[in-house]
């Protein structure tokens, strides 16, 4: 299946691409969060379509898409997941993975505007792929990561580095400001992909190409990290994990870094799960 979420901010409705149609399924009762998942709503919604398709409302243009997951306990990110990237950035190859939280404060749609923090200096674009977790997952085997996995979502992890890297601590600092997740437009079911290995991560900024990778050289596969992650903490279902970022960023360009300012349009992309426009905003006080 292919879902997502549309409508103003959290007024957010729950939709899904039947036959190639933009449909609101408000009237199967339930929105896309962690209950959604923990009782089998992928399944279910499947079901009620056969015999509701017929009552609900087909969506003509979608003024706004949602984040594709409603509230998740959790976003836990890979860092420094592709070899390319760890290299551009000084930094060793991991031997186990390198994990970070990011908050869930910082989630937005996918084509909302990007605050630029108050006081940044550094801030800093990253396509990434997303895992939503299914059910509660905790000391999983490898071999069994993948029936724990309910989808894939296009997800930019934005970065501060001056807040990730000079203000000491852990990277969570430069990782959590607000707006600094969109994720979306889509959430696609495992079936949907052909081989999530061989899918082409894009970015661009003002129409330049920055980032151009494929999940091919990801360092730590998906079923490795859902099982690694799960050692250390509990996964809830709807849960994201973020894999990782190609090389291409801001941090890594030659012959210096140079980063995103107010009036900049960062666009993204990821084969089978649609693509993503955001502009670049002064913080503003409220």
């Amino acid at each position: 299946m292919k879902l997502f979420r549309h409508g103003k901010s959290g007024e957010e409705k729950p939709g899904a691409v039947v036959n190639g149609e933009h449909i609101d399924v408000s009237k199967f009762g339930e929105d896309y969060d962690e209950a959604f998942f923990e009782k089998d709503g992928i399944n279910r919604l499947q079901k009620w379509l056969t015999s509701h398709f017929d009552q609900c409302e087909k969506l003509g243009n979608i003024k706004r898409f949602g984040p594709a997951i409603k509230r998740p306990s959790k976003i836990v990110c890979v860092g420094l997941n592709y070899s390319d990237h760890a290299i551009e950035t000084g930094a060793k190859v991991p031997e186990e993975p390198v994990l970070f939280f990011k908050s869930t404060t910082a989630i937005c749609g996918p084509n909302d505007d990007v605050v630029i923090p108050k006081t940044s200096k550094k801030t800093d674009w990253e396509v990434e792929l997303a895992v939503v977790i299914a059910k509660k997952t905790s000391y999983v085997d490898e071999k069994d990561a993948n029936d724990h996995i309910a989808g894939f979502m296009l997800h930019n992890d934005y970065s501060e580095r001056a807040f990730q890297i000079e203000r000491s601590g852990q990277w969570v600092k430069g990782k959590s400001c607000d707006t600094f997740a969109p994720i979306g437009p889509y959430f696609v079911t495992p079936d949907e992909i052909s081989d999530i290995n061989k899918l082409r991560l894009w970015l661009t900024v003002n129409g330049k190409i920055m980032q151009d990778g494929n999940t091919s050289n990801l360092i730590f596969k998906i079923p490795f990290i859902v099982h690694y992650i799960s050692q250390f903490m509990t996964l809830l279902p709807g849960d994201i994990i973020s894999t990782g970022t190609p090389a291409g960023v801001g941090l890594g360009q030659k012959p210096e870094p140079f980063y995103l300012k107010a009036g900049d349009v960062v666009e993204l992309g990821i084969d089978g799960l649609g693509s993503s426009k955001q502009k670049l905003v002064s913080w503003e006080k409220n």
